[in-house]
């Protein structure tokens, strides 16, 4: 049996002009259509903190084990390790929408790095029913990880050379093995289709040609499925849009354009279906917009948010996940931070803080929920991935 240490906490003081950087991330409402969406415009940031464990005898086999890792019996010690983020973030929080402290979090994993379990700025996340975790970094690379954070398998995307993807989804078949996973190839204007154990399915492919015509795409930003096999897919640049198509590729209707009013978009970064819902996280307007898809034309609903950093306003919302209560977890690239709201947009509780200790998040791009119900944070320009509880 193996006996247990306590972890030793190294905190490392972070640069104040780094910080005052980081507080001013890039994005691709920014930066050229080219640019890699905040990667080769990141600073270059001070050395994280590191929770190191000791578990006697045992073997690293793999760069893929987890490096940064605590468990929830050690809460306590993660709240002391980052009672300095907690202070900062109440800071930053007003009124009474309660603010979730470093506890919360019991898996931090991963690290900068090129080799099988590492990341270079980690940019989507994706999960399946069988709680593996499906991640693309700026490498082009699709790792596969369970829960905890165990790598299990990786695969490449076609090309590179152009970018690299920003979108992965999803699309549930009648059976576990018969999912597929949807990636938003965004620089070469498709989506991809693999199925789970990363063989590439061309002939269910969509897109592939730049355009502004049915059919053609800007930059791809995501890619959803609804339960009828009908796909949803989202571009920004010269077509702030979403495309749907038939279970076989044949392109149905389009809506959106660029635009700041009611119905338009500027970089409908997130995509996501729940119980005939569209929900769209219009980046670049700062804000969530939803659509009734349940006929044969979508009908807009209601759009909420503002640009801010109050509870309730967003600083570049990148992701959001749909709860089984019907509320949503909102990330935000720019503030650094996951928002619980209701689905009318009332915020109910906030998670995580600009930095570079647990509990806290450097320009993150996407999360997901897993079957127990708690979160995985794609902390993006930490190369890192955090598992929390969700946020109450």
């Amino acid at each position: 049996m193996y006996s247990l240490r306590l972890p030793i906490v190294r905190t490392v003081k972070l640069n104040p002009q780094a910080t005052k950087r980081e507080n001013t991330p890039k994005t691709g409402c920014e930066t050229s259509a080219n640019d890699d969406q905040g990667g080769r415009h990141s600073p270059d940031r001070p050395r994280m903190m590191m929770l190191k464990r000791n578990l006697g005898a045992r073997k690293h086999v793999n760069d893929a084990e987890p490096i940064f890792h605590t468990t929830a019996s050690r809460r306590s010690l993660l709240k002391h390790a980052a009672a300095g983020s907690l202070a900062l973030l109440s800071a930053t929080v007003g009124g009474c929408v309660p603010a979730t402290d470093a506890s919360q979090t019991d898996l931090v994993w991963g690290r900068r790095g090129q080799s099988s379990g590492r990341f270079l700025k980690p940019r989507a996340i994706t999960i399946d029913r069988r709680d593996q975790l499906y991640i693309v970094d700026t490498t082009g690379r699709i790792q596969v990880f369970d829960r905890d954070g165990n790598w299990l398998r990786e695969w490449r995307t076609p090309e590179t050379k152009n970018g690299r993807p920003t979108g992965l989804a999803i699309q549930f078949g009648d059976s576990p093995d018969h999912d597929l996973l949807l990636v938003a190839d965004t620089h070469y204007y498709r989506m991809l289709v693999f199925s789970l154990d990363g063989k590439r399915l061309p002939e269910r492919e969509i897109g592939g040609t730049a355009g502004h015509n049915p059919g053609e795409f800007a930059f791809v930003t995501e890619a959803v499925a609804d339960t009828n096999g009908c796909y949803y897919i989202g571009e920004y640049g010269d077509s702030d849009r979403i495309q749907k198509f038939d279970p076989d590729g044949r392109f149905i209707t389009q809506w959106g354009g660029t635009g700041r009013e009611v119905e338009k978009f500027v970089r409908p970064q997130s995509l996501a279906i729940a119980n005939d819902v569209l929900w769209v996280a219009d980046a670049c307007n700062h804000r969530i917009q939803r659509y009734d898809i349940s006929g044969d034309e979508p009908r807009w609903m209601d759009v909420w948010g503002e640009q801010g950093i109050e509870p309730g306003q967003f600083h570049y919302p990148y992701d959001l996940v749909v709860l089984d209560d019907g509320g949503v977890l909102v990330c935000e690239y720019g503030n650094q931070r996951i928002q619980r709201l209701t689905a009318d947009g009332k915020p109910l509780a906030i998670w995580g803080s600009p930095g570079f200790e647990i509990g806290q998040l450097y320009q993150p791009w996407g999360m997901v929920v897993d079957s127990y119900k708690q979160m995985h944070v794609l902390d993006s320009n930490n190369h890192r991935v955090q598992r929390a509880w969700l946020p109450s």
